[in-house]
């Protein structure tokens, strides 16, 4: 005998898992079009909840799981903070779980969480998804999205709008007479490398800045691909003179990799980076960056995470970012000065 799961009604159907679950709970929240599509699926497929299997998942264990890329990560280790204070305050303990940038340990640990039976899940996810993050969804497990996405996978998510920040960066170093910027790019397999990059260039093709590709360097979000990126973009026959980093980590290796070759940051070369870590403002000189609320970002995400366990459909959240300027990168190009 052929058993018949949500997935072959939502396939039938034509809409996500994630849908078909809400559709079949009697959840206001989905179109009359999904509705129909989903009804007529599970007739036609015969298909009936499985009771027993609801009836366990109603158990709480008043506990919930957070998965971040990288725990080094001072924006990470910031978000679980504040995820796990959050959690706290309306009575949930929180495990958890650092990928790593890996795949295969970012699996491990979902594996984990499922196995624990945790009321739901934050998760920042690496690239294009995994067996494990479609087997949280499969099994319609509470899960949200955070600081990341995956296309195609049908989650409530809470993220950054990088395009005004990085456009404000551009901007501003424009302004100071910068045409040559060295872009530290994020990895293209996660959402926030794509859609930072793609702002970038968009940003310096709009203010009519050289798009040179040699000027743009991909790195993977850790501190030694933004030094390695340094000696590569500073090599050149034509360095640039202002460099924007996508992330955190990989300015801490780019500021190391400025100071050891004998440069001077915010005179001989002008830097932004993303993310306002605190100790950046610390610095001599203080980094410029483009902010975000990462505290917004946590507590948003528990709210997000109780109303979907509460059998709600919460809408994804996007929130702003915005350049701060500080020493790093306030003094204007001098035309004559050379490397």
């Amino acid at each position: 005998m052929v058993t018949i799961t949500i997935k072959d009604v939502a396939a039938l159907a034509g809409v996500s898992v994630a849908t078909t679950s809400r559709v079949l709970s009697g959840n206001p929240a989905t179109s009359a079009d999904a509705r129909s599509r989903v009804h007529a699926a599970a007739a036609e497929l015969d298909y009936h909840p499985n009771a027993q299997a609801r009836a366990l998942r109603s158990t709480r264990t008043h506990a919930i799981g957070l998965l971040v890329p990288d725990v080094r990560n001072p924006f990470f280790a910031d978000l679980a903070h504040t995820v796990e204070q959050a959690a706290l305050v309306h009575g949930f303990a929180t495990l958890l779980g650092n990928a790593n940038e890996r795949k295969d340990q970012q699996d491990r640990y979902l594996d984990n969480l499922i196995a624990r039976r945790v009321d739901g899940i934050i998760v920042a996810p690496l690239g294009d998804g995994s067996g494990s993050i479609r087997s949280v969804v499969g099994r319609e497990i509470p899960a949200v999205f955070i600081d990341r996405t995956i296309e195609g996978i049908d989650l409530p998510s809470v993220t950054t709008d990088s395009d005004t920040g990085i456009r404000e960066a551009v901007d501003h170093l424009a302004a100071l007479g910068h045409t040559r910027i060295g872009y530290i790019a994020g990895p293209q397999s996660t959402s926030t490398g794509r859609e930072r990059y793609a702002s970038f260039v968009r940003a310096a093709g709009d203010r009519g800045l050289s798009l040179d590709p040699a000027l743009i360097v991909f790195g993977d979000f850790q501190a030694e691909s933004g030094s390695t990126a340094v000696r590569t973009l500073l090599a050149l026959h034509e360095p640039p003179t202002a460099l924007l980093v996508a992330d955190s980590p990989m300015a801490i290796g780019a500021i190391g990799a400025i100071q050891r070759l004998g440069l001077r940051i915010g005179t001989d070369v002008a830097l932004v980076s993303f993310d306002d870590i605190d100790w950046l403002a610390l610095l001599d000189p203080p980094v410029s960056v483009i902010a975000h609320s990462v505290a917004d970002m946590g507590r948003i995400a528990v709210d997000m995470l109780r109303t979907v366990i509460d059998g709600g459909a919460p809408e994804s959240v996007r929130l702003p970012s915005r350049l701060i300027v500080r020493a790093s990168s306030a003094t204007p190009i001098d035309p004559g000065r050379s490397r």
